[in-house]
């Protein structure tokens, strides 16, 4: 025999449609976004370590001052590896950027065509898919350099370029100002030999079994290539930002993604429980005499729940759908808007499934599990006595007569609703935190752009390409000589000009992850950073205490990268500077600490530009634009996602109020039944239920404005410790404030627009039913 209560369900659902219809939605969208990320990020990160072996990638690269010849080869590819030409050209274009443009390879490093046709002819060119994208270029356009042109044919992705980094030590890649492209090997003879960069590419020919074997084969190749021939660059694949920068970042938002996800869960529940808990209350008399007609708490239990666990079912098969489908691509087109990444194929994420279906189902089952249970453990007589209270009836909060009786009413509805108001602070605490967050992202990137402009240490700064066969301690004349001869060909001229020592080292990684730290020696008296030094002591830039908390008077321990020589130094001082984490010491103290030599340089600072240096000897130049790199390009990938988030926390701020005034007014619904019949008007009940819940509304934005600062200081903190290398402070506009005020105020109104037209409908009947 069927259970009577099921024929309860459907007539359930067409009278609650519109709140169920919202919840629905909001589960659908959460489940379907978190659900397309998670199986967009699993398909991306298998296209892209697939990519290794089937473009074949370099197992590292190194460039050399002139072309190697056919004996020099031999003697390098004696060493284990495989060599490979890969030479290129860097062409200025009239946009503004700069392309690095190579041969269409075939063996090594190969290309993946996303679009068009590869070049044939002398005049084409097939580029970066996101440079393209970034710079507005498609298929059929023409772009021009100082001296040529190019049809571009294709847009593709080159497989050692999944990320846009000019040189491997920026610590940001520039999709926006650099890109790379491929020219018809007949076109690449076009240059001439002195446009040319002789790059190489090598394979093992046995591959090392872990990164420090790889550390020990890159150092003993290094010294073979630096022996026969002149170095002038050498880049391990395990060093290579350009490959390995997007799968040490892909995937690293899945745990916030979740967390998004659950949270949503964990609120859409405790709406669930309240609804339902209200319905119980409502129907408390037809739930007693079920109860004394022989149904059991759990029968009724499972009762209640069916409906909520099944949207919520509903909400996550479809979102799994979507997710598949519509969501996927919103999220691959995120990724794709931030690397150059191959083609992939969607692939069934078992993991997706089980987290965004199975989880939110039992966090769903077990809050209404224990809102419900505790309400259904009242005995029968309490359901039909409509006395749902554990406790005895508490007296009424005395309030003053002198208080108006509109306000006096305001106040009394608001104590009788402190649950339903309980969680819809919760709710906009939650929905504020992610509006602020979408919001302030783009703020913070502005004003670190704005505070760069009038923090520079000087307008440029040249870091000069120190030849790597100095480190080579077989050869130490032969390689003194060779930096002596160096450092006369990177003298200038320029009054402007002043010199300074330079090392790196890096921080030791024992909380976060280890990144590079740049250390100064400046010249007594710099016109340029005016620090006076006392013994051994450092002054630290402001960007490095603010990120690591480091005060005046602390020691900072960094690390040679890749090896266990630890240095430690005494912070003298704070040094006001964002554009980098850096420490300034002594000059003489650099070079000694570092056995650089007395008379060692390693780069320029200077207000105006150098010209009388060869930019062959000039490994970065450090300006406005360089610095500025990080801002702009967090920007570009991420500006899509923050508008988004912004449209989903005013979208579940909407759905949150929407759900808790209306049941509010349905609790209400026999005193304003009765309130009509007494003859006060729609609008004086409106006054009366919406303008309290206005008041509590317009009230929790001001509350939760402090608390999401904080929580925000502490999630932009996390996420530049874990993610990001270098430091970007904090900082919200006071507009940021009236705008999140002004959303929530006007979302309100719509909200209490439909609650204005529930209030209406309420018929003066329903004061008769339910008659104690």
């Amino acid at each position: 025999m069927k259970n009577p209560l099921t024929k309860r369900l459907p007539r359930e659902l067409r009278g609650e449609f519109g709140k169920y219809l919202v919840i629905f939605l909001l589960i659908l969208g959460s489940i379907g976004f978190v659900s397309g990320f998670l199986v967009a990020d699993g398909s991306m990160l298998i296209a892209y370590e697939e990519s290794f072996e089937k473009y074949n990638i370099e197992d590292g690269n190194f460039r050399l001052e002139k072309e190697a010849n056919r004996a020099q080869k031999k003697t390098i590819q004696a060493s284990g590896v495989t060599l490979y030409e890969n030479f290129y050209t860097e062409e200025a274009l009239t946009n503004g950027s700069t392309l690095r443009i190579f041969k269409n390879r075939e063996q090594v490093n190969r290309i993946c065509l996303m679009e068009g046709k590869m070049p044939a002819a002398d005049d084409e060119i097939a580029i970066d898919r996101m440079y393209a994208d970034n710079n507005h270029i498609v298929v059929g356009d023409t772009i021009t350099g100082e001296k040529r042109s190019w049809k571009v044919t294709g847009l593709a992705a080159l497989s050692d370029y999944s990320c846009l980094f000019s040189d491997n030590n920026d610590t940001m890649f520039d999709s926006v100002k650099f890109g790379v492209g491929v020219v018809a090997q007949q076109g690449f003879t076009e240059f001439k030999k002195e446009e040319l960069f002789y790059s190489y590419s090598w394979k093992y020919l046995n591959e090392p079994a872990d990164e420090i074997h790889e550390k020990e084969m890159s150092e003993d190749l290094m010294k073979v290539v630096s022996r026969e021939t002149k170095l002038k660059d050498f880049v391990p694949r395990y060093l290579n930002q350009a490959i390995q920068f997007t799968g040490d970042d892909m995937g690293s938002d899945k745990a916030m993604m979740l967390a998004l996800l659950y949270i949503v869960i964990a609120i859409m529940a405790f709406v669930f429980g309240i609804t339902v808990s209200n319905t119980i209350s409502r129907e408390a008399n037809v739930i007693g005499t079920l109860r004394a007609s022989g149904y059991t708490k759990s029968e009724l239990l499972r009762h209640y729940m069916a409906m909520p666990i099944l949207v919520t079912v509903i909400g996550a098969v479809v979102g799994n759908l979507l997710g598949y489908t519509v969501f996927k691509g919103i999220c691959v087109n995120m990724y794709y808007g931030s690397y150059s990444l191959p083609s992939y194929v969607t692939k069934w994420n078992g993991e997706a499934f089980l987290l965004t279906t199975a989880v939110p189902l039992v966090l769903m089952a077990i809050v209404n599990m224990i809102v419900l249970g505790r309400k259904l453990t009242l005995s029968p007589l309490k359901f039909l006595r409509r006395d749902l209270s554990r406790k005895k009836q508490k007296r009424a909060v005395p309030l003053s007569f002198k208080i108006p009786f509109f306000s006096r009413f305001r106040l009394r509805v608001v104590f009788q609703n402190m649950s339903n108001y309980a969680v819809l602070f919760v709710g906009i605490l939650f929905a504020n935190l992610l509006l602020m967050f979408g919001l302030i992202f783009p703020s913070v990137l502005d004003h670190y752009q704005e505070e760069i402009k009038d923090n520079l240490l000087s307008n440029y700064q040249y870091l000069l390409q120190v030849p790597l066969s100095a480190g080579d301690d077989d050869h130490k004349l032969e390689n003194l000589m060779s930096l002596m001869y160096f450092q006369y060909l990177t003298e200038t001229e320029n009054e402007d000009a002043e010199k300074f020592s330079v090392y790196s080292l890096n921080t030791l990684g024992e909380q976060y992850k280890s990144e590079e730290i740049l250390l100064y020696g400046l010249t007594s008296g710099s016109q340029y950073i005016p620090l006076e030094f006392k013994g051994s002591g450092v002054y630290i830039s402001s960007a490095y205490s603010d990120k690591y908390g480091v005060k005046q008077g602390d020691v900072i321990r960094l690390k040679e990268a890749y090896e266990d020589t630890v240095y430690e130094f005494q912070v003298a001082g704070i040094y006001d500077y964002q554009g980098g984490l850096a420490v300034f010491m002594d000059q003489k103290l650099l070079n000694r600490t570092f056995e650089l030599g007395d008379e060692y340089f390693g780069g320029y600072f200077s207000d105006t530009e150098i010209t009388d240096i060869d930019d062959q000897y000039i490994a970065s130049v450090i300006d406005l634009e360089s610095l500025t790199k990080i801002s702009r390009q967090l920007d570009v990938s991420m500006g899509s996602m923050m508008t988004l988030v912004d449209a989903f926390a005013v979208i579940m701020f909407m759905i949150l109020i929407y759900l808790l005034s209306k049941i509010i007014i349905e609790k209400n619904a026999q005193s304003i039944s009765m309130a009509k019949i007494l003859g006060y008007t729609n609008g004086e009940i409106s006054r009366l239920y919406i303008v309290s819940t206005s008041i509590v509304v317009v009230m929790f934005l001001l509350i939760s404005l402090p608390i999401e600062y904080w929580i925000m200081v502490f999630m932009f903190r996390a996420i530049m410790m874990s993610s990001i290398s270098g430091w970007i402070p904090f900082y919200v506009d006071s507009v940021i404030y009236i705008k999140m005020l002004a959303l929530g105020t006007v979302t309100y109104g719509a909200v209490a627009a439909l609650e204005y037209r529930r209030v209406r409908k309420v018929p003066m009947d329903e004061a008769l039913k339910n008659v104690e």
